[in-house]
């Protein structure tokens, strides 16, 4: 998978991954602060909440479940999405597979094992790359989207 890699993007893409990390630490009434941090330090705008982020590629499907996180980025033409929904029941990972194979995602690379533990799915189209991981979290399943816009060929 290809995706932008101009030096303004990498630092999108590092803001985006560090406001990630720190997200679960903290409550909604810090959101606009942090997201006023990334903006300055990446210079593109960024969208931050517990939905969906505006903007998100209706083309990427993602797995029916509760959205814990949303997170978009942008500089210019150059996007970054990241999305967080917590799932019940068995694990989603075969169902995700395949309604990326439907949406015309060619996998790229599979870290699966046994399904059934979850794993991380790579995939792209000629516009979006995707990469997801599942993780079992007690009896639910928590599913991690990041997409990214593809390089143009």
């Amino acid at each position: 998978m290809r995706v932008k890699s101009t030096p303004r993007f990498r630092s999108a893409a590092i803001a985006l991954a560090i406001t990630l990390a720190m997200t679960p630490a903290l409550s909604g009434c810090f959101a606009n602060p942090i997201e006023s941090i990334v903006e300055g330090a990446t210079g593109g705008n960024v969208d931050v909440g517990s939905s969906v982020p505006e903007g998100f590629p209706t083309e990427v499907p993602l797995v029916d479940g509760e959205v814990q996180y949303g997170a978009a980025a942008a500089d210019g033409d150059a996007k970054v999405f990241n999305v967080t929904t917590r799932v019940s029941g068995a694990s989603p990972v075969e169902g995700i597979r395949a309604e990326l194979e439907g949406a015309g995602f060619a996998a790229q690379t599979e870290f699966t094992g046994d399904a059934a533990e979850g794993g991380t799915l790579i995939y792209a189209s000629d516009a979006w790359g995707v990469l997801v991981v599942v993780a079992q979290e007690g009896d639910d399943w928590v599913v991690n989207y990041t997409v990214t816009t593809a390089e143009p060929q």
